[in-house]
């Protein structure tokens, strides 16, 4: 057994490395297509403008890129470096995915970035416009690959244990690859990262127009983020219900703690918006309930229950006795794999094996377990529920608070009379770090509300970190955190500067008429 100090250290040296990184990533994926169409437009049109709004905002986008890049690659290799016995169990399926992101996404991204950057002169207008294509495809073929590795972790399909390797094996790759789950985060992800792009377009495009630089090159790409922003925000809405959907399918523990369901109700259950979760208690001291809503999102029905916290607990608890079994007849089987009692009786249970492991964190017996230790593992089943339930809330929120500004911003740029709104322009200027925000709140959800597994039911977290000292994962996590701040200053600094810039940092002069460079 591992030490929880040693968990919990590995459990938040990962944690910061994916968010820092992940201040990186939706604006990565968000301005590669607002960069396809500024040089679409250019193509058609063949005003200068637009080709010095691409080769702008694309310069923005490199400095992220880069250090996206940076960011990512420390993040993958903690896999081997803190979480050993995780890559051993089920790197076999896992791994498929990243190896793909790798060898095929990745490289068509970068090769096809190089190509964005250094081919205007030596390519033709609608030759560099396909590498820009290419490049915001590689993109999103990265994000797909890494959430389809992502959401075999939150619903494993396609793979089995097998008690002669002691690891998880690949049985079905279609499956893995069109995990409902995997397909509803992918494009819910990838919409709040249009939606990171849209905004950092239209928050610096407003700083422009409220200092009265750049005019004509800030109202176009004002307009251009506005209409796309709207767009993905709508998207980020109805997707993340599909996402809700998913979640009550194949994760009812994570929906009801996002909830504070302690009890299940008559179907359709209603939703919480605001409460007081009592965790102690397992109640709420005090809810404004929506009638039927978290019924109609978690079960797309009208008489489906969605099982409450108590409930999911008594069922857990019956899974953890049946998989205490499966437990000891897979250390009977590594004994003698020829036992065919053993094997009948694994089988039975196989099912329920990640729900016995949970009573490893406690014991290396499982058979000497007491009404005690059952119900510490029981309790370990369901995640902290008041983090959970007010991050998703405050997401939710903030999401609505950019549908309004979106939806602003587009009417009046039809109208054609934004420019004269500065409470808009300020608005738009403030709310630069709310999709990030978002997109931060989004991915604790997931993650921590798949506590107490790495791999969600299969295996628990507490047995997947390597054998490290903890005074080493001290010294990594300082290190990372120093490490990380000191990029993020320096991704500040750049985009600050260059933006401060603007399009005169390009050298073909400022815009600040209507035929300037038409």
């Amino acid at each position: 057994m591992l030490s929880e100090q040693l968990v919990d250290l590995s459990r938040l040296q990962f944690a910061v490395t994916a968010m820092y990184h992940f201040l990186f990533v939706p604006l990565t994926i968000g301005m590669t297509w607002i960069l396809v169409i500024m040089e679409s437009v250019y193509v058609m049109t063949g005003k200068t403008i637009y080709k010095d709004m691409t080769r702008f905002w694309g310069k923005l986008f490199g400095i992220n890129f880069a250090l996206g890049v940076t960011t990512g690659i420390t993040m993958e290799f903690q896999f081997g470096t803190n979480w050993a016995y995780y890559s051993h169990y089920v790197g076999d399926i896992f791994g498929a995915p990243l190896a793909i992101e790798g060898l095929m996404a990745f490289f068509l991204e970068s090769t096809f970035i190089g190509l964005f950057f250094f081919g205007w002169d030596r390519l033709s207008r609608r030759q560099h416009l396909l590498v820009t294509i290419l490049m915001a495809v590689g993109t999103n073929l990265s994000a797909l690959w890494i959430l389809i590795a992502n959401g075999w972790m939150q619903n494993p399909v396609g793979a089995e244990f097998s008690y002669v390797t002691m690891r998880m094996e690949m049985v079905d790759f279609w499956a893995v690859l069109f995990n409902p789950d995997a397909q509803a985060k992918f494009v819910h992800t990838v919409s709040a990262g249009y939606v990171t792009g849209a905004m950092f377009v239209l928050s610096i495009s407003a700083f422009y127009l409220l200092r009265g630089r750049d005019v004509e090159f800030a109202k176009k790409s004002f307009r251009i983020a506005a209409a796309f922003g709207f767009a993905s925000i709508c998207s980020v809405i109805v997707l993340g219900d599909e996402s809700g959907y998913t979640v009550g399918e194949a994760q009812q523990t994570k929906l009801a703690a996002m909830e504070a369901m302690w009890e299940t109700e008559p179907a359709p259950a209603g939703f919480n918006l605001i409460a007081i979760p009592n965790e102690k208690e397992m109640k709420n001291d005090f809810a404004i309930e929506i009638p039927w809503v978290m019924g109609i999102i978690g079960t797309r029905s009208l008489d489906k229950q969605i099982p409450g916290i108590k409930e999911i607990r008594e069922k857990n608890r019956e899974r953890i006795l049946s998989g205490m079994e499966a437990v000891v007849a897979l250390e009977a089987l590594r004994k003698n794999p020829a036992d065919a009692a053993m094997k009948a009786e694994f089988e039975e249970h196989k099912a329920d094996l990640g729900f016995g492991l949970l009573l490893k964190k406690y014991l290396v017996d499982v058979r000497q377990v007491t009404p005690e230790i059952l119900e510490k593992a029981v309790a370990d089943t369901i995640p902290r529920v008041t983090p959970l339930f007010w991050s998703f809330r405050l997401m939710v929120a903030f999401g609505f608070l950019m549908l309004g500004l979106f939806g602003a911003a587009l009417v009046y740029s039809l109208k054609g009379n934004f420019a004269d709104k500065p409470w808009l322009l300020r608005s738009a200027l403030w709310m630069l770090p709310v999709p990030w925000l978002s997109c931060e709140l989004g991915w604790f959800v997931a993650e921590y509300g798949r506590q107490p597994w790495t791999i969600y039911g299969v295996l628990p977290t507490h047995m997947s970190v390597s054998t490290l000292s903890v005074n080493s994962l001290y010294g990594s996590l300082a290190g990372f955190i120093g490490f990380y701040t000191l990029l993020l200053i320096v991704e500040m600094y750049l985009m600050v500067k260059f933006a401060k810039q603007g399009p005169g940092s390009l050298g073909t002069g400022r815009y600040d008429n209507e035929l300037a460079h038409a």
